[in-house]
């Protein structure tokens, strides 16, 4: 009976099953509150566990000054690691990640919803409700995130600066202040708006064109639909937004492993620097490892969502003989 319900709803060509811009919580989902954060974090945490390899290649592309690796290519850049430092160079910094990925995405989720109901005013096609709640949702989670992303990112150059998170947090705290903690994050918001805006225009739009093409399967594989619409969305947002991805590394990898230490965090005199180090070019570092991150993460994130949410409706069918509270 599960089943054909979510069925059904899947069948109603106004219904959208994911964290974006057309969905009302208690009229469509049927989820409590908490049930969404949880969705969100499990969503978000896989995502970013599963392609951390990744993510470390970028890292290392995209630090500059004496860091080991300062070719472009993607090939040679995860061969200089493997070789000076062994495939677990790939998971250094992981356990920062962990920290910080769940509970900003729950974050996120929260802010979301409770955004959204307020600026909506109950009607579901607010476009406008749900990009301001969008970008509230995003200053929130970034909030949640940026000083674990430091962490991360530092840990992720090696050369055993330092023993693990807690000494990396004790270390900057002693020798740099709480301020080095949140020294990219005026650049990650504003990374990240555009990123959400392209992001979510990118998928709405792939969804709405893979449904048309398909329509009479889009139902029995949305899953698919979804996967396939987060990746290429996940792919766009990111080449978009590396410019200010390689400010937001340059900002949280200063002073370390040799890279350039700023006299301010002008987003501007970052920026400056690296064209004069690097040429334009260099504001496109890592640029593919990012797309290869966000397209697969994004796939993920997305499916893993949807599985969730699931999950719940099912445990919350069951429980409550399909009411909906």
């Amino acid at each position: 009976m599960a089943t054909e319900a979510t069925t059904t709803k899947f069948q109603n060509p106004d219904f959208h099953p994911d964290f974006h811009p057309d969905i009302s919580v208690t009229a469509h989902d049927g989820l409590h509150f908490w049930q969404f954060m949880i969705a969100g974090s499990i969503a978000g945490s896989v995502e970013h566990m599963t392609m951390f390899p990744v993510d470390t290649v970028k890292t290392h592309m995209q630090a500059l000054g004496s860091c080991p690796i300062k070719s472009v290519s993607v090939t040679h850049a995860l061969r200089s690691i493997l070789q000076s430092e062994g495939p677990s160079a790939l998971y250094r910094g992981i356990a920062a990640m962990g920290l910080g990925a769940g509970p900003a995405h729950a974050v996120y989720f929260s802010v979301y919803e409770v955004c959204k109901k307020y600026f909506s005013g109950n009607n579901p096609n607010n476009s406008m409700a749900h990009a301001v709640s969008g970008v509230c949702a995003t200053v929130s989670s970034d909030a949640v995130f940026t000083p674990m992303d430091m962490v991360k990112q530092r840990l992720q150059l090696g050369n055993n600066i330092y023993k693990g998170v807690w000494d990396c947090v004790k270390r900057v705290l002693r020798e740099e202040g709480f301020g080095a903690f949140y020294a990219s994050y005026r650049t990650t918001v504003l990374m990240n708006a555009p990123f959400t805006a392209v992001h979510f225009a990118t998928y709405e739009a792939t969804k709405r064109g893979l449904m048309e093409i398909s329509p009479e399967s889009a139902n029995g594989e949305r899953l698919v639909v979804h996967a396939t619409a987060g990746a290429a969305a996940g792919a766009l947002a990111a080449a978009v937004t590396t410019p200010l991805d390689v400010v937001k590394t340059q900002l949280q990898c200063q002073g370390v492993c040799g890279c350039d230490r700023f006299k301010s965090g002008s987003i501007g005199d970052v920026i400056r620097i690296i064209v004069k180090k690097d040429g334009y070019r260099g504001l496109m570092r890592g640029w593919i490892p990012r797309m290869l991150f966000h397209a697969p993460a994004a796939a993920i994130c997305w499916s893993t969502y949807e599985a969730a949410k699931g999950f719940f409706q099912e445990l919350n069918g069951n429980s409550n003989s399909g009411t909906v509270t």
